[in-house]
C-alpha cells in the first residue's frame, strides 16, 4: 500500500450520506441521465464510476485506481484503494449507505460541508452510481473497510443479495463491476482505445494518480502516471497535433488556495485553437466560463505586452482571433459547487469562474510575457502574422467583389439558387440533400443570405480517389463551383464565397451517410475550410411534440425522450415525426433549421487531424475488414466522437 501524499483522515460514515430525493424511473429514461443509448452513452456508464473513483483522489483518500475490461467486452470493474462506501444501515432511511449509493439517486456524501464529504466532486450530483446500476443487468459492489471485505449484488438496479461480509481484509476501496443491459444500449460492447485514451488523459490532469488499464478482451496491459502533470500533457497535445511550436518554452501556472487552478499553454504554427479544459477532474469539450476567462486573459495579457514593450504593429489591427490561433491549451479548475450544462456535464455554467479565471491566468501570462522576452517576441511576431494573413484574405475577397460584381453568377451550377448579398462573412450555403428538402430550403430560406444546392442522392465516396477524379464526379464538381475555392492542389481560400456551409440532411441513416460522405471531402480534399471554421451541420428536428399550445421539436429518439421526461405525468401530447425534409413545411422548416435566430448549427471541429483520417479510412475505405470492425465496435461515435463536432 503506497502512502498517500494528502493529509485528511476523517471517516466516511453512513450517517454523512444525504439522500435528496427519491429513485426516479432511470430505466425508461436513460437518456436524460447519460445523453443517449449509443456508444457514447455507453461508455458514459464508466466515466460515471470513474469520476466517482477519482473524487476520492481529489479529496485525499486514493491514490490508485484499477480499470478491468473483461475478456468478453462488455463488462468493466472499477477498483479504487480510497475509503470504500460506507456498508453500516443509516438512521433515517433504515438501509446500508452502499444500497443507498446505488439504487436512491441524489444520495452520496457530495452535498453537505461535513469534514469528511468531498470538498470537490466531479460526481456532485449522487447521480452516476445509481444510474450505472440501474442500466446494468448485472452489478456487483465490493467494499473493503473498516477491517473486513463486504459484497453485494444487483440487477437493474435492485439488490439480487443481502450485504455479504466476506471475511476479514487489512485494505480498503471500493469495486464496482458491472455488465450494461443489451435491452437499453445498442451495443454493450466497450472500446479500448477510448476507454485507454481516457484513462491517460486523467492521469496527466491528475498528476499525483496512478492508474492501471487491464484489457483483457485485447490482451494487454498499460499502467499510466504522469507526475509532469498539465506541462507535459500540453507537450504530447502539440507533438500530436503535428504543428511546430513556436516557442521552445511553454508558459504553465497553478494557484492553490482551495480552489485551484492549473494551466499550460503554447503557440504553435496550427491556424487552428486547440482548448482542453476541465472542471474538478472532467473534460468539459463544450467549454463554458472557465475558458471564456481564459480567452479573455490571452487577450488582455498579450495587449499589454504590446503596450508596455510599445511594439508597433504597423498599422494592423489585432484581434482575439489573432492572438489565439495556434495555440493549444490544457486547463483545469477545480469549484466547490459546479454548474454543469446537464447530467452529461459538457459545460461549466458558474458565472464566478470567468472572473476567476481570468484573475488568475492574465497577470501570471503576463509577467512570464515579460520574463521571457525572446519567447514573448516570437509569440508577437506569429500574431501580426496571422493579423496580415486574415486582412489580406479580406482584401483578395473585397477586391474580387470589387472588379468582377458578377462573379457570383459565373459558371454557377444551375441547380444553385443562390443569394443576393456578396458579403462572404455574412452569406451561408446550405447543402441539402435531394431535390424535394431543396425546394423546401429555398422556399424557407433568406434568399438575401442564403443559398441552397441541392444534392441528387449519395454523393462519390473519393476516400481512396484523386482530388481530379472526385471533382470530376457531377454532384462534387457543382459543389465545388458553389463553393467557389476550388479543391486539392487548385485550392484557394481567397474564392470562398460563403462564410457558412452548412451539410442539411435528413435525420436517418441515409442522411447521416451523406453527412459522413461530405465530411470526408472537406477533410481530404479541402481542409482549410474546416480548419478556419466554415463548415457546420444543421440540427433539423425529426419530432414536433404538441403539449396544448406548446410545440417542441426533438432532433432525435434521444431528445424526444428527455422533452417527454421534462412534461408533467399527465401532460397530453400528439407527436409528428418527419419522414424527411422534403415532407416537412417549409415554414416549420425555416423556423426550427434555417432562421439563425432559433436554429442550432453544430460546428465541424478536428481535435486530432491523424485520427480523424484513419477514421475515415476505417469507415470509407477498400478494406472491407477495417470498414466491418469500425461499423461493428464504433458506429455510434462516427461523427460525434471522431470528428469532435
Amino acid at each position: 500500500m503506497s502512502t498517500l501524499s494528502a493529509t485528511r483522515t476523517a471517516q466516511y460514515r453512513t450517517e454523512d450520506i444525504q439522500v435528496l430525493e427519491g429513485l426516479e424511473p432511470v430505466r425508461k429514461r436513460p437518456a436524460m441521465y447519460i445523453g443517449g443509448v449509443d456508444a457514447k452513452g455507453l461508455h458514459h456508464l464508466a466515466w460515471e464510476i470513474l469520476d466517482n473513483a477519482v473524487d476520492e483522489y481529489i479529496n485525499g483518500y486514493a491514490d490508485h485506481i484499477t480499470v478491468t475490461l473483461h475478456k468478453a467486452g462488455d463488462a468493466l470493474t472499477i477498483t479504487d484503494n480510497g475509503r470504500g462506501i460506507p456498508v453500516g444501515m443509516h438512521p433515517k432511511y433504515k438501509k446500508t449507505g452502499l444500497e443507498l449509493v446505488l439504487t436512491v439517486l441524489h444520495a452520496g456524501g457530495k452535498f453537505g460541508e461535513t469534514e469528511s464529504g468531498y470538498l470537490h466532486s466531479g460526481g456532485l450530483h449522487g447521480v452516476g452510481a445509481s444510474v450505472v446500476n440501474a442500466l446494468s443487468r448485472k452489478l456487483v459492489a465490493t467494499v473493503k473497510r473498516d477491517g473486513f471485505e463486504y459484497s453485494q449484488t444487483y440487477a437493474k438496479g435492485s439488490p439480487q443479495t443481502k450485504l455479504e461480509k466476506v471475511g476479514p481484509f487489512r485494505g480498503h476501496g471500493t469495486g464496482i463491476y458491472f455488465e450494461p443491459d443489451d435491452t437499453i444500449f445498442k451495443n454493450t460492447r466497450f472500446d479500448a482505445d477510448t476507454l485507454k485514451a481516457r484513462l491517460e488523459d486523467m492521469s496527466y490532469v491528475h498528476s499525483g494518480l496512478s492508474i492501471s488499464f487491464r484489457d483483457e478482451h485485447g490482451g494487454h496491459t498499460y499502467e499510466f502516471a504522469n507526475p509532469g502533470g498539465l506541462p507535459a500533457f500540453l507537450q504530447k497535445l502539440v507533438t500530436d497535433g503535428q504543428k511546430p511550436a513556436v516557442t521552445e518554452t511553454a508558459f504553465s501556472a497553478v494557484r492553490d488556495n482551495g480552489s485551484k487552478i492549473d494551466i499550460a499553454l503554447q503557440w504553435t504554427e496550427s491556424t487552428e485553437e486547440t482548448y482542453r479544459s476541465y472542471v474538478n477532474g472532467i473534460r468539459t469539450p463544450n467549454g463554458g466560463t472557465h475558458e471564456n476567462g481564459l480567452k479573455s486573459a490571452l487577450r488582455k495579457a498579450v495587449n499589454a505586452y504590446i503596450e508596455t514593450h510599445d511594439i508597433k504593429t504597423k498599422g494592423l489591427k489585432i484581434t482575439s482571433d489573432d492572438i489565439r490561433e495556434g495555440v493549444v491549451v490544457v486547463l483545469s479548475v477545480f469549484v466547490r459547487e459546479p454548474q454543469f450544462e446537464g447530467q452529461t456535464k459538457q459545460r461549466l455554467n458558474n458565472p464566478e469562474m470567468e472572473a476567476t479565471v481570468d484573475g488568475f491566468v492574465r497577470p501570471a501570462l503576463e509577467a512570464w510575457l515579460n520574463n521571457n522576452k525572446t519567447a514573448a517576441d516570437a509569440i508577437i511576431g506569429r500574431i501580426q502574422l496571422a493579423a496580415k494573413a486574415r486582412e489580406a484574405s479580406r482584401a483578395a475577397a473585397t477586391e474580387v467583389k470589387r472588379n468582377t460584381p458578377g462573379s457570383r453568377r459565373t459558371s454557377l451550377p444551375g441547380k444553385l439558387a443562390d443569394c443576393k448579398s456578396t458579403d462572404r462573412d455574412n452569406t451561408e450555403l446550405f447543402i441539402v440533400e435531394g431535390d424535394s428538402a431543396g425546394g423546401s430550403a429555398k422556399q424557407g430560406r433568406n434568399n438575401h443570405t442564403q443559398a441552397v444546392l441541392p444534392l441528387r442522392g449519395k454523393i462519390l465516396n473519393g476516400e481512396d480517389l484523386p482530388t481530379a477524379k472526385v471533382v470530376a464526379n457531377q454532384e462534387i464538381g457543382d459543389l465545388v463551383k458553389a463553393i467557389g475555392t476550388g479543391a486539392g492542389d487548385k485550392f484557394h481560400y481567397e474564392g470562398l464565397r460563403y462564410g457558412k456551409i452548412i451539410l442539411l440532411m435528413d435525420a436517418d441513416a441515409d442522411g447521416h451517410h451523406i453527412t459522413t460522405l461530405m465530411l470526408d471531402f472537406f477533410l481530404r480534399h479541402a481542409p482549410e475550410l474546416i480548419h478556419k471554421g466554415h463548415v457546420y451541420i444543421a440540427q433539423p428536428p425529426l419530432y414536433r411534440i404538441d403539449v396544448g399550445k406548446e410545440t417542441h421539436w426533438a432532433r432525435d429518439d434521444e431528445h424526444k425522450e428527455e422533452i417527454l421526461a421534462g412534461l408533467k405525468a399527465n401532460a397530453k401530447t400528439d407527436i409528428t415525426r418527419f419522414k424527411g425534409l422534403g415532407e416537412m413545411p417549409f415554414k416549420v422548416l425555416a423556423q426550427t433549421t434555417l432562421d439563425p435566430r432559433f436554429r442550432t448549427l453544430l460546428k465541424v471541429e478536428i481535435d486530432n487531424p491523424r485520427e480523424a483520417h484513419e477514421a475515415f479510412h476505417d469507415l470509407l475505405g477498400k478494406d472491407a475488414e477495417h470498414r466491418y470492425k469500425f461499423i461493428m465496435e464504433k458506429a455510434d461515435q462516427a461523427i460525434v466522437d471522431e470528428l469532435d463536432v
